[in-house]
């Protein structure tokens, strides 16, 4: 036996919303349309009984001044039958004649104790010739007797109401007939809301599937409507320009690679082949020079691989101790004889966790930067800003200076700001790069400090854990000057 199968809902986000529409219009009709229905249907039964009651009153007031005449006056408007039974259910006065049959039917009805009217909805054989009726007793007394004895009589008023189930009846009828009309209505206007609203992200869905590696440039339309489109518009662009951006970093970048790669390697082919070719066999300075090449080589495809892993944003091996001041005089005693003097400042150890590695690897390419620019001096200074959280590197030399609109440029990969420089002497154009990415892999970053002669570049680091020390000279590792 199969289960029955669900109900499928529509599949487009405009269907649903029509959907959602109609529903929600039917719950409201539903439900204000049976309150409706409710309250107008009490006011007409209240105001109806309030009539019936207001005639047998006077009736009963006419009771208990005197004798009633058989036959009574018409009642009010509205009202269709007033009789008045003794005690006994017998007639005493009627406004129709032959009120017998009625009287049979209304007397069981009586006032309970301590009351003097009763209500009541009848239905079914009224002999007034209704199928329901409202009927109200007013218990009367009739004249003294002989014996000065006052009987009880009842005064019993009748209204029909088909009026009121008539007008009901068309409430209902013009509710339950206009329902579906105006749920569909609804569901129309949802549809045709709902489409105007998606048209601009329909041309959107278009122009982002006219977007390829071949035409990056293509933007979507932002719709002049401040709304939640024009900003998903607005936002799909951005995202676009960071694309396109990325896209064309890559090809310059692969394109650079390309050439940087292809020169060391030519170079070594050539001088390969003439060492071959050489009488006697190869020379020590052409094989010297192969492997000075293919040093070159092994370097420029390091840095390819790290600044590969920094872009894959590949996980780093954990963070431990480490000291900026004490890396920095380690650097220096690795250079016993720069091209210019080397100095480094430091009045205390500068700690922080991080990967010494990539510290050291960061320091170097930024004291190569310096040596290969300076004109006289190199300074490197290691700091503590405890009021920032953070340790500082700085490597400042008196060289030309880096113009203030390339202060960002230089971090590029493979960027030279003097294009006639060797690329021997003047770098692959990869450090600055590779020392931005270590600081940012560390939770800090580098940048090129404005003002002073020279160019001054400063790379900061948080501290992790408790306060820095004191920056005093009598705890602690203590670092001089040092010149070389």
């Amino acid at each position: 036996m199969t289960a029955a199968r669900r109900p499928r809902l529509p599949r487009t986000l405009r269907g649903r919303c029509a959907a959602a529409a109609a529903l929600a219009m039917a719950v409201v009709l539903g439900v204000g349309g049976t309150w409706l229905y409710t309250v107008l249907r009490a006011n007409l039964l209240d105001t109806t009984t309030g009539r019936t009651e207001l005639a047998a009153r006077e009736v009963a007031a006419q009771a208990d001044a005197g004798e009633l005449p058989a036959l009574l006056a018409s009642p009010r408007t509205g009202v269709d039958v007033v009789l008045v039974l003794d005690a006994h259910g017998a007639v005493v006065a009627t406004t129709r004649p032959s009120a017998e049959a009625l009287a049979r039917e209304v007397a069981p009805l009586r006032p309970e104790a301590g009351h003097d009217a009763a209500h009541r909805i009848l239905s079914g054989g009224l002999a007034a010739g209704g199928d329901r009726g409202d009927v109200v007793v007013v218990r009367a007394a009739a004249p003294p007797g002989p014996g000065g004895e006052r009987q009880e009589r009842y005064v019993y008023a009748l209204t029909v109401l088909n009026d009121v189930d008539g007008a009901t009846h068309a409430i209902a009828v013009g509710l339950l007939a206009g329902a579906p009309p105006l749920i569909g209505l609804a569901a129309a206007i949802a549809w045709a809301v709902t489409g105007a609203a998606l048209r601009p992200v329909t041309t959107i869905r278009t122009e982002l599937a006219a977007v390829t590696a071949s035409a990056l440039d293509r933007r979507v339309p932002v719709p002049a409507a401040g709304d939640e489109v024009a900003q998903l518009a607005r936002t799909v662009n951005a995202t676009l320009d960071r694309l396109e951006l990325a896209v064309g970093r890559q090809r310059q970048f692969v394109a650079d690679a390309s050439h940087e790669l292809r020169n060391p390697v030519a170079a070594v082919r050539s001088r390969l082949e003439v060492a071959l070719a050489a009488p006697g066999g190869p020379s020590p300075e052409g094989v010297r020079a192969a492997l000075e090449d293919t040093v070159r080589l092994q370097h420029v495809a390091a840095d390819l691989l790290l600044l590969a892993r920094f872009d894959a944003r590949a996980p780093m091996a954990a963070g431990e101790p480490a000291d900026l001041a004490l890396l920095a005089a380690e650097e220096a005693a690795r250079r016993p004889a720069p091209r210019v003097p080397l100095t480094v400042r430091a009045a205390a150890p500068v700690p922080l966790r991080g990967r010494t590695g990539q510290l050291e690897r960061l320091l170097a390419n930024l004291v190569d930067n310096a040596l290969r620019h300076a004109a006289s001096r190199v300074v490197i200074t290691a700091s503590l800003d405890g009021a920032a959280g953070r340790a500082v590197l700085e490597v400042a030399d008196d060289g030309p200076g880096i113009p203030e609109e390339e202060r960002e440029r230089v971090f590029e990969r493979f960027v030279r700001l003097d294009a006639a420089r060797a690329r021997e002497s003047g770098g692959s154009g990869l450090g600055l790069a590779i020392a931005r990415e270590i600081a940012r892999a560390h939770g800090g970053g580098l940048d090129v400090a404005p003002g002073g002669t020279g160019a001054r570049l400063v790379a900061w680091f948080p501290l992790s854990g408790g306060a820095p020390p004191e920056q005093s000279g009598s705890e602690g590792l203590a670092y001089g000057t040092r010149g070389s």
